[in-house]
């Protein structure tokens, strides 16, 4: 046989399955294009200049693994619809004495082909589009728009690479399917029914068990610490349960359909479940696949908007004021507090000396204890805080004990307290009762409860449960503690003082300032007699790029997944809707020789659509819907308390992907009904 002949198959055959091929070789290069793509912005030397590149970096190298990953694994489910499909047209050239060898030969052309063109198509997308996709991430993180053109040669090199071992392996796995199959089993292929699985009903029972247990993880948990730690067990839960229950499932739900016969002896339902009904497996596993991948989609695109959208909100959260001093002491006694009031006058004086007065000043002195609450007693033991199970870590809770004087002050109140009374602000952990003793410490009385005021923030609030206890003397609070270290010879209490104020000033003469206060207080603070053991001097601009970087990048890793995702769906649709025509053609002729009409087709198509391909779209809801608790706690972590504003973003995301899982619905749906009408 001529070796040009090989070639000349591998395209006809190509060409005759443009049906097939065509999605699957605009997949293939739609991966290579997003591959080079993160792969170029992860090597990009326009972030280096940019403030938390190092960040930036991180989330787009985690991108380009997610995509290769994902490439490789969903190139090779697709890649299994083609064979079957070809299987019968291999075992045709078997029959008229072409080998398996010669049949390898051109399975060996048709890949090469597909992968010529997807990378190369995909190269020339990607490079074209590589410097709109860097302008739409400088965008998105407020850095500075650079123009200037630039191809990845590293990134062209790996894309060479990856996609070269990923269809080395397509061919592999394409050869080993052939050889193991006889020129019978090959023509029949498409022939071949599958059994509904095995023990559906405990399978069945099995996945709604995984499923609840992940709900319930998900709605149980209150610490954004804890929701973190548990997510992606739920999350993998969640998976395997939808898998089992889709597959088992599915094969009960045909059997019930299939047991009433007012619904079953239908000409829309009839055809349709009694063909279902006998590749449930195969069908169960792409409708959970579908699901999955809605579902990721949902979660992903939310979140990642809702952060985004909600970066200034974060970043107030974690910078209450323009300027924010933190100075950490060792005690709060006469000395300390003399030497509070000196630096607090020094900040005064180098405003002064740059033309303003400090604006909406918060000040305040606290000492802080992390503590395990157990009934009426507070552990303090960090040791025993650190060793505790996620289950007791709900009762952790960091207590500040803060002046009458400052609370007075930030109120507007005129609270007194005798020594031993404390007045309560309590925070997410709503503690009962009347009294609270500190282990090793002091008992307090309780007198009253009172709301928190505003102007006392605490970012750290938004991750465990933050109580404020009003005390006479703070120093005095905390005796028996203050003198306490933990095994690593770290004090329990901490004495922290708060200086918070606005300047007026632009970003620039912000960023400036706060350098300039760093660097005198730091002098200063060298000749000091009683002096803080720690300063800290943070400005909200300085950090904002750091914010926008992160939150930025998360946004764009979520809607580059997302498209790849979403196209995933589409091909997943696309092929079961294919090859479940190419199956029902023969059903469907028959039916139409026995009187079915074109009408009845279609109610058919139908009636298989309400019946199964929205089942994934609902199931997608219904997971959104219980994860919404944990991903909201997972966000607080990033600074994002606005949980309405999760919940609107969720609700419009599923929405605008319920109407775009419709239209591709309808447009597959066309391809199954041309087929199986004969069309």
């Amino acid at each position: 046989m001529s070796k040009c002949i090989y070639p000349k198959l591998a395209f006809d055959g190509i060409r005759k399955n443009k049906q097939m091929y065509f999605p699957y070789i605009m997949t293939c290069f739609v991966m290579v294009t997003m591959y080079y793509i993160m792969s170029f912005l992860h090597l990009s030397n326009t972030l280096e200049d940019s403030l938390g590149s190092g960040t930036i970096r991180m989330i787009l190298g985690l991108g380009t693994w997610v995509i290769a990953i994902f490439s490789s694994i969903f190139l090779f489910y697709t890649n299994s619809f083609l064979i079957r499909r070809r299987k019968k047209e291999f075992g045709l050239y078997n029959i008229l004495g072409m080998g398996k060898r010669n049949i390898g030969i051109i399975l060996f052309f048709e890949t090469f082909i597909v992968y010529v063109f997807s990378l190369v198509t995909g190269l020339i997308i990607g490079i074209t589009f590589s410097k709109l996709a860097e302008l739409a991430l400088v965008h998105a993180i407020k850095g500075e728009i650079n123009y200037k053109i630039s191809v990845s040669m590293r990134s062209v090199y790996m894309s060479v690479i990856l996609f070269g071992c990923i269809f080395i392996l397509l061919f592999i796995n394409s050869i080993r399917q052939i050889r193991l199959s006889s020129a019978i089993s090959l023509l029949k292929s498409e022939n071949v029914g599958e059994k509904p699985p095995k023990g559906n009903i405990i399978l069945g029972i099995t996945g709604l068990l995984f499923i609840v247990i992940g709900y319930c993880i998900s709605v149980s948990i209150e610490n954004p610490i804890v929701a973190l730690a548990l997510f992606f067990v739920a999350v993998i839960l969640v998976i395997f349960g939808t898998y089992l229950l889709m597959i088992a499932g599915s094969v009960v739900f045909c059997r019930l359909l299939q047991k009433n016969k007012n619904y079953y002896y239908k000409p829309q339902h009839f055809v349709s479940v009694s063909s279902m009904v006998y590749r449930m497996k195969r069908n169960g596993a792409g409708l959970a696949s579908i699901c999955i991948l809605a579902t990721m989609v949902l979660v992903m695109i939310s979140s990642t908007t809702t952060l985004y959208t909600n970066s200034e909100d974060a970043l107030h959260i974690h910078y209450p004021s323009e300027i924010n001093v933190k100075m950490q002491y060792s005690s709060l006694n006469e000395s300390d507090l003399t030497d509070i009031k000196s630096v607090e006058d020094e900040i005064q004086k180098i405003c002064s000396n740059n033309g303003f007065e400090p604006l909406n000043v918060l000040k305040y002195s606290a000492a802080n204890i992390t503590g395990q609450i157990q009934g009426t007693q507070v552990e303090t033991d960090r040791t025993a805080v650190s060793d505790m199970t996620t289950l007791s870590f709900n009762n952790v809770a960091m207590f500040y004990f803060i002046s009458t004087d400052d609370y007075n002050r930030l109120s507007s109140s005129c609270i007194t307290l005798k020594d031993g009374e404390a007045l309560m602000l309590p925070g997410k952990y709503d503690y009962k009762g009347d009294r609270i003793s500190f282990k090793d410490g002091r008992e307090f009385t309780i007198t009253e409860r009172a709301e928190k005021p505003k102007t006392l923030t605490n970012g750290m609030e938004y991750l465990i449960s933050v109580i404020y206890l009003v005390v006479p003397d703070v120093n005095s609070a905390v005796e028996g503690i203050g003198e306490l270290y933990d095994i690593s010879g770290t004090p329990r209490v901490s004495f922290e003082s708060y200086y918070y104020f606005d300047t007026g000033k632009n970003a620039d003469e912000q960023k400036a300032f706060s350098e300039a206060l760093n660097v005198q207080l730091g002098e200063s603070h060298s000749e000091r007699v009683h002096t803080f053991e720690a300063l800290r001097i943070e400005d909200r601009e300085s950090n904002r790029e750091d914010f926008y970087s992160t939150f930025g990048s998360l946004f764009y890793l979520g809607i580059v997944l997302s498209v790849v995702f979403l196209i995933a769906a589409v091909l997943i649709i696309y092929y079961k809707q294919i090859s479940e025509g190419f199956e029902d053609e023969k059903r469907f002729d028959i039916m139409q020789k026995v009187g079915m009409t074109q009408r009845d087709i279609k109610r058919s198509i139908n009636s298989q659509l309400l019946t199964v391909f929205f089942m994934p779209l609902v199931l997608a809801g219904l997971h959104l819907a219980f994860a919404m608790p944990i991903v909201s706690k997972v966000l607080v972590l990033f600074g994002m308390a606005n949980t309405k504003i999760f919940i609107i973003t969720a609700a419009a995301s599923f929405c605008a992907f319920a109407l775009f899982y419709g239209v591709v619905y309808k447009i597959t749906s066309n391809a199954y009904y041309k087929i199986v009408s004969g069309m």
